[in-house]
């Protein structure tokens, strides 16, 4: 293990609005909010967060021209209502079939209403990341958060377990990657990484196949993983 998951980030040109919508859609807990930045709780392990994001361009599911990077997987025990609920606060339907419902939320990111009557609240099963190699990129981010290979077929995989936040993998035939900061082609998404020492995780992941897109803080840096996806190796 190089580091820990901190938070799942996505951009919006408006993050108050679109933490509102994940609040009120998932039952999520507001934990630090500015104009910039919310964070939430999602009561089951994970902490997002929602980035203002001025430049903002919303994937055009499912147009690989403006591909998604990533999307979110929620449980709900009925999709039509939960569906409907989603729609009510901002949402768009865009497709749907007997197990789950594609829909975007405010900022544009799709999102999956998966079908799980076995709970009567909204879940929060995990990330869905686009890749050219899903067997590839699952090995870094295995490494990279230390989490287990789980699950691998043809064209898709998982690290981690069910319910201990779990980070998947799809693997897209006309796969567009992030060329960031550059706002024609968004990340769209990123992860934040807790590591104790940043220059060794930084040797670390470089190794793996990383790269340093040569931008920080005052305790966080950036890179793109084997995909161009940008994810931050942060430090208290």
């Amino acid at each position: 293990m190089i580091g820990t998951l901190r938070a799942l980030v996505l951009d919006a040109p408006d993050a108050r609005r679109l933490a509102a919508f994940y609040t009120a859609l998932g039952g999520w807990t507001e934990q630090y909010a500015d104009d910039e930045w919310i964070t939430m709780e999602t009561g089951d392990g994970w902490r997002i967060a929602a980035q203002r994001s001025p430049e903002h361009v919303p994937p055009r599911w499912p147009d690989p021209a403006h591909p998604q990077q990533a999307h979110l997987d929620l449980r709900v025990p009925d999709l039509d209502a939960g569906s409907a609920k989603a729609v009510e606060l901002g949402a768009e339907l865009l497709r749907r079939n007997e197990k789950w419902y594609t829909l975007a939320d405010p900022a544009g990111h799709p999102f999956d209403l998966c079908l799980f009557p076995a709970k009567q609240e909204t879940t929060l099963m995990g990330v869905m990341l686009d890749c050219p190699d899903a067997k590839d990129l699952s090995r870094f981010y295995a490494k990279l958060l230390g989490k287990p290979v789980t699950y691998e077929s043809e064209g898709m995989a998982m690290v981690g377990e069910d319910g201990a936040q779990p980070v998947m993998f799809q693997q897209i035939t006309e796969y567009h990657a992030p060329q960031w900061p550059d706002p024609a082609y968004p990340q769209q998404f990123h992860f934040d990484v807790t590591v104790d020492d940043v220059d060794a995780a930084e040797a670390a992941v470089r190794k793996l196949g990383a790269t340093s897109l040569s931008s920080g803080g005052e305790n966080w840096r950036v890179y793109a993983d084997p995909a161009g996806k940008p994810f931050c190796l942060c430090w208290d």
